[in-house]
């Protein structure tokens, strides 16, 4: 039986404080900024599946956590201790009425892989037909929701701890929360799957399993077993004398039809996911996916086009649309920052750029001028990353954004015209012949309002009155300054003179005058300590 929530609660702050998180929970504790990295991937693979899960899902959001931390949770090993066959037969048996060996004529009791939430088995229907069976984890459903519980009231407690946060904690365990949900949910990679073929199904090159219907439910995915190579295994591809260079290209285009034209792409097409059969790349595993809308899908072609146009008013066009305001946007910093990285990127050859690289720097632009991009670009950088990796081992003279420029020109050229209808074009037309007729007489308005002096022009100057308030704190202080510098010289001569009442023959007024002067420069001092601007 799983633990109970407070248990659970203990070890897990246990578990933290051990690795170094313990600042976390604890004022006392200092935060160790070399060691957190790899800490926290052992911390998570001491604290189990849960746990790896959110790690790996952490991985894929370059937006939540820092690049090293990306770096070290990419590494984590989705290998967990198997659950005993009875129990995984009884999750079988729940879902159908029927125990796995009335079902298949073939079972390998032991599993072909051991994730945190499934396990895979390898089987053969009593048709003949060889399956891939991947069975949920008993109770994996309840033990997440509880350690997920746990973190969110962990969070609650010491959310003042990341106030100085990229993103709300709340908020990135709420999209972990999500993405759990739908992992666990295998009708949701069903469908995957059969979108995916369907999406493809012109392409002669590509293929995915077929779903065994009849032995599939949302804790229950059976599958065509594909008996494949990975995609990098270059003594096999050197064996069946594959060109790699066509290859390699013909990876790299799936992946632009799948992100600029359909809008729905594979989102960790690692080679453990890309297999050769007979002559075909085959994509499994579709647990993780990423799917655009309309509006996004055109706004990402229109950002690669200004890529190949150098265009930085399009681009900033783009993030502007697409992003989410978290602050205000200075548009001539954000076009002087776009301007800088074209200026750096494009310059050179695009045979010396990375694609992933590219798209990482656009990314951080839009950060730094409080504008979030929609989290789906993040698994399209991810999944970015891996092509060009794959593509590095298999086919190195290839360059994805050579490839993907092309591509994005080829399917725009004639994008305009499809957009276009008739109705469109006569009310556009009118719109434009209508302020066409008008203009001689706005101009001549204009005209005799410069020569009478009635133009007026409006000037607007952002956060100006953040600019003031800071100018009124400063004059504030000087003339606080200056009221105890004049206490102090006051007091001095009034102790100089040694008039007015005294104690033990010293000037009650200037011991006075000295302690008020001293209480008010250390306030002076605190507030200023405070600021951060000494």
């Amino acid at each position: 039986m799983y633990k109970n929530s407070v248990e659970r609660f203990k070890e897990i702050v246990r578990v933290l404080a051990f690795y170094g998180f313990g600042y976390v929970v604890n004022n006392k504790i200092k935060k160790d900024e070399n060691k957190s990295p790899s800490n926290l991937k052992k911390a998570l693979e001491e604290l189990g599946p849960t746990f790896i899960k959110i790690g790996q899902i952490l991985s894929t959001r370059p937006d939540i956590l820092p690049n090293k931390y990306i770096v070290e949770l990419s590494k984590l090993q989705d290998d967990v201790v198997p659950e005993n066959f009875s129990d995984i037969n009884e999750v079988f048996r729940k879902e159908f009425g029927k125990n796995i060996d009335e079902c298949f004529l073939y079972f390998n009791e032991s599993p072909l892989a051991s994730a945190s939430t499934a396990q895979v088995y390898t089987a053969i229907l009593n048709n003949g037909r060889e399956v891939i069976v991947k069975i949920q984890r008993p109770h994996i459903y309840e033990k997440m929701h509880l350690d997920m519980s746990i973190l969110s009231k962990i969070i609650a407690l010491t959310k003042t701890k990341f106030t100085d946060s990229l993103i709300d904690p709340k908020e990135a365990l709420d999209e972990i929360l999500s993405a759990t949900e739908q992992e666990l949910d295998f009708e949701n990679e069903k469908d995957n799957i059969n979108k995916f073929k369907e999406l493809n199904k012109d392409v002669a090159f590509l293929y995915a399993p077929y779903i065994i219907d009849e032995f599939s439910s949302n804790k229950i995915l059976t599958m065509e077993k594909i008996n494949g190579f990975k995609i990098d295994n270059l003594k096999k591809l050197d064996e069946g004398n594959y060109d790699v260079y066509d290859l390699g290209k013909k990876l790299a285009l799936s992946y632009f039809k799948q992100v600029f034209e359909d809008g729905f792409f594979h989102g960790d097409p690692h080679p453990g996911n890309l297999l050769i059969q007979d002559g075909k790349i085959c994509y499994i595993d579709f647990g993780i996916v990423g799917s655009f809308s309309k509006s996004l899908k055109d706004a990402l072609n229109d950002a690669i086009i200004s890529v190949a146009y150098k265009d930085p008013d399009k681009l900033i066009s783009v993030l502007m649309s697409i992003g989410i305001k978290k602050g205000f946007v200075n548009r001539n910093k954000l076009y002087e920052d776009i301007d800088y990285l074209f200026d750096s990127y494009l310059s050179t050859s695009l045979q010396n750029i990375e694609m992933s690289v590219l798209l990482q720097e656009i990314f951080d632009c839009a950060k730094r001028n409080n504008i979030k991009l929609p989290k789906d670009l993040t698994l399209l950088i991810r999944g970015t990353v891996i092509i060009e990796g794959v593509l590095a081992k298999i086919s190195p003279d290839i360059k994805i954004l050579d490839i993907a420029i092309p591509f994005v020109k080829s399917n725009n050229k004639f994008s305009i015209f499809k957009e276009l209808n008739s109705d469109e074009i006569l009310i556009r037309s009118y719109k434009f012949a209508k302020d066409f007729y008008t203009l001689p007489t706005k101009m001549i308005e204009l005209s005799n309002s410069i020569l009478n002096g009635r133009a007026k022009i409006q000037l607007q100057i952002n956060s100006l009155n953040r600019s003031i308030n800071e100018l009124n704190k400063m004059v504030n202080r000087v003339v606080y300054a200056l009221i105890i510098s004049s206490m102090i010289i006051g007091s001095s001569l009034i102790l100089n003179t040694n008039i007015g009442p005294k104690i033990y023959d010293i000037s009650i007024i200037g011991v006075v005058g000295y302690g008020i002067a001293a209480f008010m420069g250390f306030r002076l001092l605190i507030s200023i300590i405070k600021s951060g601007k000494l």
